[in-house]
């Protein structure tokens, strides 16, 4: 047999095209396949062998061709019949066994559906179409049939979850039915300890309004006793002054020798002293140290009134309270110095508020003598700091990862329990932090007052 040229291939497979021809597109399983075939063959072929729009694509791999120039595939292998020639001829060589049955028009059992259609959809051989819509309808029931069973194992699996949920609530419900039990026995248990109580501070109430009646009632006896008492001195202070007088005038008499006057008025006189002993005996008074002096109201030598520790008192924006706190014995002052400039004056740079701070707390350290230490945040910093420390105060700022209000909590509880330790900031966390510390939190705008005075 006298070979065709490859022309007259092409024009008995156009005309075969022509006669045969999808009447759907490719469903998607099988055109992903027919380009992988391409992609595959695609390294076989010569430059001059390839379409024009897919030579650009010569040098990549079988997957990048697949994945960026599958639409160009797809596209020249419809339209161009040479190439798709040569894409048949490579299939023959790598699948022939697939491609010999195809051809001789018979389905090989054990092929997939999907493979057996793209090598139809690329050789075309007499009944392409059917063989194409066959293994097409081969493919839609096999993806049918894993869709069933994907279905059924996800409603299997479905299935397995919803007992389980069923499971775990009512497992979770007996739980809470059991919590419920004991919350409803706790609060029985509550109410009965509330009525109890209840009771309790009733009973107490009574009590209470009984000693109150009883105070009362003892307030008033007392009263009727001191009124009785009263009454019982007035009558002997009277019943006194009559044996004064008759005293007197036993005295008289006895200046002028009446004997007998002298013993009325001794036997006045005892008559008085006993009734005073009885009247004593029966009050039975206890012994007083207290003198009527002692009960009214006077501050005393030495000692200051309520108005006096009041007007000593320093308010915590006063700036004398700061000089006080310095005034302590070794003292030691800790500046939160951002915090202190940015409240003074925030509209500076950075760099000119710190000199300013600095320079007012060197001031401060040579008038008072405490030491005195500032703390700047180092995060905010892009570059060291080139900074010499004025005499008398030190600076330090924060390492990267920690922040200036730990470094200052440090800082005090650092210092040994009982050193008196300032600390300006007007942060709250700051404050409450070296307060646990011991120290003495004061705000900001204190230490600025007091600077202003430098």
């Amino acid at each position: 047999m006298v070979e065709q040229p490859a022309g007259g291939a092409a024009s008995a497979d156009a005309a075969d095209d022509a006669v045969e021809a999808l009447d759907r597109p490719l469903p998607e399983g099988v055109r992903r396949r027919v380009v992988a075939l391409v992609s595959d063959a695609f390294g076989g072929l010569t430059v001059t062998e390839l379409p024009a729009q897919l030579r650009q694509y010569a040098r990549f791999t079988p997957t990048r061709r697949a994945k960026f120039a599958g639409n160009a595939m797809a596209a020249a292998l419809e339209g161009d019949a040479a190439f798709r020639l040569r894409i048949g001829e490579r299939l023959r060589e790598s699948q022939p066994e697939l491609s010999a049955a195809l051809e001789a028009g018979s389905l090989p059992a054990a092929a997939d559906p999907v493979d057996v259609a793209a090598a139809a959809y690329v050789l075309r051989p007499a009944g392409w179409v059917k063989l194409l819509a066959a293994a097409g309808e081969e493919a839609e029931r096999a993806d049918a049939e894993r869709a069933d069973d994907e279905s059924r194992r996800e409603l299997e699996r479905l299935r397995e979850e919803l007992a389980q949920a069923r499971a775990q609530t009512r497992s979770e419900t007996e739980r809470l039915r059991s919590d419920l039990d004991a919350s409803r026995k706790e609060a029985e248990s509550l109410q009965r300890k509330l009525r109890s109580a209840a009771n309790e501070v009733k009973r107490g109430e009574a009590a209470l309004r009984r000693g109150r009646a009883e105070s009362e009632t003892v307030r008033a006896e007392a009263a009727a006793q001191v009124s009785a008492a009263e009454s019982e001195t007035r009558r002997l202070r009277a019943r006194l002054s009559e044996a004064e007088a008759s005293v007197e005038a036993g005295r008289r008499a006895a200046r002028e020798g009446r004997s007998v006057e002298d013993m009325r008025v001794r036997l006045l006189l005892d008559t008085v002293l006993e009734a005073a002993g009885g009247l004593r005996r029966e009050l039975a008074l206890p012994p007083s140290s207290m003198r009527p002096a002692d009960t009214v109201d006077a501050v005393e030598p030495g000692r200051m009134s309520p108005k006096d520790v009041a007007a000593r008192a320093l308010s915590d924006t006063d700036p004398a309270l700061l000089d006080q706190l310095l005034a302590l014995p070794q003292a030691h002052l800790i500046v939160d110095g951002y915090n202190v400039t940015k409240t003074g004056y925030p509209q500076m740079p950075l760099e000119k508020q710190r000199l300013r701070l600095l320079g007012g707390l060197s001031v401060l350290a040579a008038q008072t003598g405490a030491e005195m230490t500032c703390v700047f945040d180092g995060a905010e910093l892009a570059a060291p700091v080139l900074l010499a420390p004025p005499r008398g105060v030190r600076v330090l700022f924060s390492r990267a990862g920690v922040t200036a209000d730990e470094l200052i909590r440090q800082l005090a509880r650092a210092e040994p329990s009982g050193r008196p330790v300032v600390v300006v900031s007007t942060d709250r966390e700051v404050a409450d932090g070296v307060a646990k510390a011991g120290a003495r939190p004061v705000a900001s705008l204190l230490l600025l007052k007091r600077l202003s005075r430098v």
